[in-house]
């Protein structure tokens, strides 16, 4: 069953990523590239489906791509979002790894009880199920104490993130920065993701995207490449898919 069959028949409001909740916008574009922009939302069939879903994102879908095929997120995950503003990965997460300890009609209700912390240099809007740690840097190690402290037994299963560098406009710059991110993110992950755990990130492709497989080469049994169909085709966003953490120890 697709995630977007149940889409409305009438144009949607926007659904705007940075807001907090799923907003209408219904302004008139002033220039032309807000034009192209406010068309490709309307046509958007994923934006649509995040205001008929309450999701409050269209990522929302991205990550419930990728867990549809590949698996990683079960009942009773310990998992830390990184970038999770405005909270639609976490919206996902309070479901797939029962936070709330509700279970789900095709399981056993009294299957096991999930947590899921989410972080962000933003604001993040309350939502039940979720603990957030919000104005919070994650390449800062105060935050990875602030995370470790959280965290049931000190341990994550899942680290997913969805983070990027407010754009320069510099293309390349920006790569780099997210790269930078996301390198600390995988050094950061030897402390806190238990052996056997999962790891997503988000990135852009360029140069130094090696840098980052090459990394979790090191510390996870498989790596893979994905691009949801969620994304956007024209988009340089990929995402790297790292599963069976070896150790908590250095790499080899």
């Amino acid at each position: 069953m697709s995630y977007i069959c149940s889409l409305w028949q009438t144009p949607s409001p926007l659904v705007q990523c940075r807001s907090l909740h799923v907003t209408l916008r219904t302004q008139k574009a002033k220039t032309g590239a807000e034009q192209i922009w406010l068309t490709r939302q309307q046509r958007d069939p994923y934006v649509k489906a995040a205001h008929a879903q309450h999701y409050r994102c269209r990522s929302a879908f991205k990550l419930l791509e990728i867990d549809k095929e590949h698996k990683i997120l079960h009942p009773g995950n310990r998992v830390v979002d990184c970038g999770a503003a405005p909270g639609a990965w976490s919206q996902v997460l309070v479901d797939k790894v029962n936070s709330l300890g509700q279970g789900e009609e095709k399981c056993n209700p009294a299957e096991s009880v999930g947590f899921v912390l989410g972080v962000d240099l933003l604001r993040i809007a309350p939502l039940e199920g979720a603990v957030f740690l919000s104005k919070c840097d994650l390449t800062d190690p105060a935050t990875h104490r602030k995370i470790i402290d959280l965290l049931p037994s000190g341990q994550a299963d899942v680290i997913l993130s969805d983070m990027a560098p407010n754009a320069s406009g510099i293309k390349e710059l920006d790569h780099q920065r997210l790269v930078g991110m996301c390198l600390s993110l995988v050094d950061f992950s030897g402390t806190v993701l238990r052996p056997g755990g999962n790891f997503l990130c988000k990135i852009w492709d360029g140069g130094e995207s090696s840098l980052i497989r090459d990394r979790l080469q090191q510390r996870f049994q498989i790596v893979k490449t994905v691009k949801p169909k969620a994304s956007r085709t024209e988009s340089a966003e990929i995402y790297l898919l790292a599963k069976s953490h070896k150790s908590n120890n250095a790499p080899n």
